[in-house]
């Protein structure tokens, strides 16, 4: 039975080992997976629950406010406070509860609304993408990136994460600036929660991606390029492939769309511009 003793990132197990025809005990490190509920409200409102996800415990404010931002629930308003339920404390500890309370009146039915496009199940890809451009100009960035800055970008990720080397298990979401210095990562079991995470972190500060970078540690899907188009990040790649909706979506929204990035190559599949080549196909 796996421990989570100390709500840590990491939880202990024993396993049998199977090498070369051999079985032998021995410790092993798991990706911690919790539950966590998210509340959203508006001042003076109380909080109704907009999400519950699974997630790896850890910047779970950032997690709360990514997601409720990227989906619209927050109607471009600041963040007022986030806090774990029953606690005014900001401090990280053992809750699964997290309300996040916007600045302006929190509308109920846009969480109604706009929660499917977390999921994109059931609705045709149509209605995905005008669900997201109601909220979300296209981007009109002109930042650049050269070839061999993109592909200097997996390796530099892969060294920071450092809960995946204890694990093998966990997704990565990195931002980058334009040459390639690293400029924030998170980690999570769930693709979507590392990036809601990155982007959590933007919006806490006050800011967004204008300019930078952003590569995921998997496939390109339709909600992840729909989460960096809310956070205003002009290029995204992923070592892996996209989908044809994330093609799709990242044309319509402005995003430049890398795929396969891996030693030696990688495909652009969305406005091209952006990327700067030492040869021009």
């Amino acid at each position: 039975m796996a421990s989570t003793a100390g709500r840590s990132r990491v939880a202990r197990a024993r396993v049998i080992a199977v090498r070369d025809g051999r079985a032998r005990e021995r410790a092993d490190g798991l990706a911690a997976e919790e539950p966590l509920e998210i509340r959203a409200a508006g001042p003076g409102q109380e909080p109704v629950r907009v999400a519950v996800t699974m997630r790896t415990p850890g910047h779970d404010f950032e997690l709360a406010v990514g997601l409720c931002h990227s989906d619209g629930l927050l109607g471009g308003a600041p963040v007022l406070t986030c806090r774990y339920c029953g606690t005014g404390s900001a401090v990280e500890s053992g809750f699964n509860v997290v309300t996040v309370t916007s600045r302006a009146p929190f509308d109920l039915g846009a969480a109604e609304r706009n929660f499917f496009a977390s999921s994109s199940c059931g609705i045709c890809g149509k209605a995905a993408l005008e669900a997201v451009a109601v909220r979300c100009e296209p981007l009109d960035d002109a930042a650049t990136a050269g070839e061999a800055t993109l592909l200097g970008l997996p390796d530099a990720m892969r060294a920071a994460q450092r809960v995946f080397d204890r694990t093998g298990g966990l997704h990565a979401a990195a931002l980058f600036t334009g040459d390639g210095d690293l400029l924030l990562l998170r980690e999570d079991v769930g693709r979507h929660n590392a990036v809601d995470k990155v982007a959590g972190a933007l919006a806490l500060e006050g800011g967004d991606g204008a300019g930078r970078i952003l590569v995921v540690s998997g496939r390109l899907s339709f909600e992840i390029v729909q989460k960096a188009a809310v956070a205003r990040v002009p290029i995204l790649c992923a070592v892996s492939a996209p989908s044809s909706l994330a093609v799709d979506a990242a044309e319509a929204l402005g995003l430049t769309a890398v795929g396969f990035l891996r030693p030696g190559g990688f495909n652009i599949y969305a406005r091209p511009e952006r990327i700067v080549t030492a040869e021009a196909p």
